[in-house]
């Protein structure tokens, strides 16, 4: 009987690790393909881990609430038996140190001894005493997933208050529904204002020998804490909020990205009036006989996929010194989630699609990542990515890249303007649709003048956009 090992999936370009949240399955339960095994939670979403083979679980690896980095093991499937062992007990293996061998059962039953406790060393500050009183942390053991907190966070829902709801998730965990829920209720007033209770801990601080400023300047370190805690100065009404795990990766993939690529952002402006036209005369037809709606996004897609033809250095990545130019062109779409995070779904094979294509794959990745539903391979894979910073009422915007991509493209809000109309009868002035882009590359491989004339050409794509395109053909 063969073995299959289920690996741990990528999430996402930037996604390291992930959490479990809940095991479907236990040691001796028979699996399908594609069944649901696990969830997992990351810093960006949570999701689901179906089984790449059918058989019957033999190992777990890891237990609930631990963090496994992506790509590791996580159980065991045989597969080709014909039912499952009777009386199986779930069986995880140490997390630490995986064990090889199995030791013989004694004869006697030894005496019971406590399971070692690892140490947990907790880096310590030297801070000179002064007190300053500060809310403290509760001690509740209570779980929550990465995207739980990060919701919270963003929300402004201290750990605390976050005690206070009610959860519907496996022995009484809050999901993104509940707290979502409660979002939404507290803002319409059905939930009273929630006061901290007013224990405080003393915190030392260190005495500032010299004036300084009531806010300085904090130096963050490559792993995203702040670099020198002795420099910190509190002063006037101030909150002390630990960074938690989730916010801790977020910094980290943001300086690691700076860290590795050299960014330049190169902007153009862009008369986008027969985009805006065009699409006004037909989405409702187009949803009517689609049944998907037409947004801007697979438009501006179709024109990037035709320009990266032309300029292929920015469809590529950088290992060591070797330049590894991809030919498909698979574009990743910045999505964002409930929780105000936003995940990279990818569209795979981005040029053998037309509008239509483009507007279901890009509808279907939304409405997946909106409801935690998208897999581990539609954020993977991708070659060149566009965010559509305008969706927040942004005129323009700096994009960091997307690690291991070299380009990422911004496009703003669409806005009306008068602006001068050149044509062989002499200058006019007129009104017209503009929106601004910007392109963030990666200097070691894209030169300014490539990157800006990639640039222009996408602008110009989109500026002789046929108003009169047909978006289907009759059979």
């Amino acid at each position: 009987m063969a073995i299959a090992e289920l690996v741990m999936p990528k999430l996402g370009e930037s996604i390291m690790e992930a959490t479990i949240l809940k095991w479907h399955k236990q040691v001796g339960d028979r699996v399908q393909l594609d069944e649901t095994v696990l969830e997992i939670a990351t810093d960006k979403v949570d999701s689901e881990v179906p089984s790449t083979v059918e058989g019957i679980i033999t190992e777990l690896l890891f237990q609930v609430n631990e963090v496994v980095p992506i790509g590791t093991v996580i159980a065991k499937i045989e597969t080709g038996v014909a039912e499952a062992p009777a009386d199986h007990e779930p069986v995880f293996a140490p997390t630490v140190e995986r064990q090889e061998a199995v030791a013989p059962v004694p004869t006697e039953q030894p005496a019971k001894q406590e399971a070692p406790v690892a140490e947990l060393t907790a880096e310590e500050v030297p801070y000179v005493p002064n007190a300053v009183e500060i809310p403290s942390k509760p001690s509740g053991a209570r779980f929550y997933s990465p995207l739980v907190l990060n919701i919270a966070n963003s929300e402004g829902i201290s750990l605390s208050e976050l005690e206070r709801v009610q959860g519907s998730g496996n022995e009484g965990r809050v999901t993104k529904k509940d707290i979502l829920q409660y979002i939404q209720q507290k803002k319409e007033g059905h939930i009273p204002v929630y006061t901290a209770p007013q224990t405080t801990t003393t915190v030392p601080v260190q005495t500032a020998i010299t004036p300084a400023p009531s806010v300085p300047a904090v130096a963050i370190s490559y792993s995203g804490r702040v670099a020198d805690p002795s420099q910190v100065v509190l002063s006037g009404s101030t909150e002390i909020m630990e960074m938690d795990r989730m916010r801790r990766l977020i910094a980290k993939h943001m300086v690691d990205s700076k860290h590795t690529s050299p960014h330049v952002t190169s902007f153009a402006e862009a008369d986008v009036t027969n985009m805006v036209m065009w699409r006004e005369r037909v989405k409702k037809d187009f949803e009517q006989r689609e049944g998907t709606k037409l947004t801007f996004t697979p438009m501006f897609i179709e024109c990037v996929v035709n320009v990266i033809k032309r300029f292929p250095l920015v469809n590529c990545s950088l290992e060591g010194d070797k330049i590894i130019i991809k030919k498909d062109i698979n574009i990743g779409m910045a999505t964002a989630l409930p929780s105000g995070n936003l995940i990279v779904p990818v569209i795979k094979g981005a040029d053998q699609l037309n509008v239509v294509g483009l507007s279901k794959a890009v509808n279907n990745l939304a409405d997946a990542a909106r409801n935690n539903r998208l897999k581990p391979d539609d954020t993977n894979g991708g070659t060149f990515t566009l965010t559509n910073v305008g969706t927040f009422g942004s005129l323009m915007g700096t994009p960091i890249i997307n690690q291991p991509q070299v380009a990422i493209l911004a496009v703003g809000a669409i806005k009306k303007r008068p602006m001068v109309i050149e044509s062989p009868n002499g200058d006019t002035i007129g009104i017209r649709h503009m929106m601004y882009l910007s392109l963030s590359y990666d200097h070691r491989i894209v030169d300014g003048s490539i990157g800006a004339s990639f640039l222009t050409e996408v602008a110009k794509e989109f500026e002789k956009w046929d108003v009169n395109k047909q978006w289907f053909h009759y059979i």
